[in-house]
């Protein structure tokens, strides 16, 4: 599908029933951006160019679970609400999928091209993770790399455990020991990507055999994949109507998802397609709230968090600011383990787009999503996602995040002036939808040398 020649006046009719195959839709596109997202390394890291594989049947059926769709779900005090679902992969059920498969696309491209062999590394709160290897386990599964040529090792907290899937990749004996699921025993959950670090550090003086490791947290391998939100809401949803003003909400940790939609826009705009600007609905936890922070203040200082009182009941309270929860069992609460991050690079960036094209940022709790929990199962009644009666088995609260934060936004007046919200469904699963790793299949660690040693040790090929 050529994007850019699509007639505006065509895209009023109705959207598609079916999941759409998102990244093979626009595969000519996505290879003819890439050089827009290269980057020179500076150090010895290893990192493939951004080429991708030919199109052939392998690749497609490889690129096939990369879905999404669009659903009208209401209105909410007149404020129309879309959703965007893009945690169709059942083997993944969030958004990481269209980053993993793109980047073990370019590793596939790039073993092709040398036969090198690579370990693919990433530290992960858990969804990232599990998204690589399901990419990682395709890539076999479809014959386009055996097993010894693309590994995968990953790096999460003890704390998200739980997150993580059973797949062929622990079944089978020789495939687990080539893929070891690294967990660090650790209170802070963003300690692995200081782990993660070293590791690398270690592996690079060392490598295992002629293997190169790839540590993939680059921001462009996000832009890269996720640029496709914008040519699909193009073609499917409202970008291409350059009178509407559209607020794009998406629960966020450093806003990748975001970032990658804003560089569809831009590849759009390069190419003469007259396309709307988006504006931003940041929504973020107590616990990691420095996208909203910077958006208010410029800074990550905390000035404009304001002070929560204890209540007589317990529920902790403020009424300074409608940028943060009114109500909370905690005023530190770590509502979703997904978000870890602190002071984030791109907050910098993200805020010049806000503040240049609209939108806002909010802070949800955890008692505001209970208060809001039966609303939101409401407006995905008519919709592939579901909600579970009990909401103590949900396992990933994001979009539960981004809906209540939504409509909390609409309360408050944060979104005057908008036409529409568009929510986008980065991630929802509960445990009835999967079968975790057992616990003896998680390789437990304190340090990067463990790593090493268990990658080095006789049992590992």
């Amino acid at each position: 599908m050529d994007v850019m020649k699509t007639d505006a006046a065509a895209l009023t009719t109705q959207r598609p029933l079916t999941p759409i195959s998102v990244i093979e839709r626009y595969y000519d596109l996505i290879v003819s951006s890439a050089p827009c997202f290269e980057v020179s390394i500076r150090d010895d890291a290893f990192e493939p160019s951004m080429k991708l594989p030919e199109m052939e049947p392998r690749m497609q059926a490889f690129l096939s679970v990369a879905t999404a769709q669009f659903f009208e779900v209401g209105r909410y005090r007149g404020m129309p609400l879309r959703l965007f679902d893009l945690r169709q992969n059942a083997n993944t059920q969030t958004t990481k999928t269209f980053a993993s498969t793109l980047i073990v696309a370019r590793a596939i491209r790039h073993i092709q091209d040398t036969g090198d062999s690579i370990v693919l590394f990433s530290p992960s709160s858990g969804n990232k993770a599990i998204a690589l290897r399901d990419a990682v386990l395709r890539a076999l599964k479809n014959k386009l790399v055996h097993p010894e040529q693309l590994r995968i090792v990953t790096l999460t907290p003890a704390l998200t455990t739980e997150k993580l899937r059973r797949s062929e990749l622990y079944d089978d004996p020789r495939l687990r020991a080539l893929n070891p699921v690294f967990v660090l025993d650790t209170e802070s959950p963003e300690a692995v990507k200081v782990v993660g670090q070293q590791f690398k550090d270690l592996f690079n003086r060392r490598p295992l055999g002629d293997s190169k490791l790839w540590h993939s947290l680059r921001l462009e391998n996000y832009r890269f994949s996720d640029q496709a939100r914008a040519f699909f809401d193009f073609e499917y949803g409202d970008a291409w109507d350059t009178d509407r003003k559209t607020v794009h909400v998406h629960a966020v940790s450093s806003a990748y998802g975001l970032l990658g939609y804003c560089s569809g826009v831009d590849v759009m705009k390069r190419h003469g397609t007259q396309v709307s600007t988006p504006s931003f609905l940041l929504v973020q936890h107590l616990a990691t709230s420095d996208m909203v922070l910077h958006l208010l203040d410029g800074n990550f200082e905390g000035a404009s968090a304001p002070r929560y009182k204890q209540g007589a009941d317990g529920l902790w309270v403020q009424s300074e600011s409608a940028h943060f929860p009114a109500t909370t069992w905690s005023p530190d609460e770590v509502l979703e383990h997904t978000f870890y991050t602190h002071l984030p690079p791109t907050a910098v960036e993200m805020t010049a787009r806000v503040r240049a094209n609209g939108g806002s940022g909010i802070v949800v709790s955890l008692h505001e999503c209970m208060q809001r929990y039966s609303e939101c199962a409401q407006f995905l009644a008519n919709t592939p996602v579901s909600l579970p009666a009990d909401p103590r088995d949900l396992k990933e609260w994001s979009l539960v995040m981004a809906m209540t934060g939504c409509l909390n936004a609409i309360d408050r007046q944060l979104l005057e002036g908008m036409d529409g919200c568009t929510i986008h469904a980065s991630g929802t699963y509960c445990g009835r939808d999967f079968e975790g790793i057992p616990t003896e299949g998680l390789s437990f660690i304190d340090s990067a040398e463990e790593m090493m040693e268990i990658l080095r040790s006789p049992c590992n090929p």
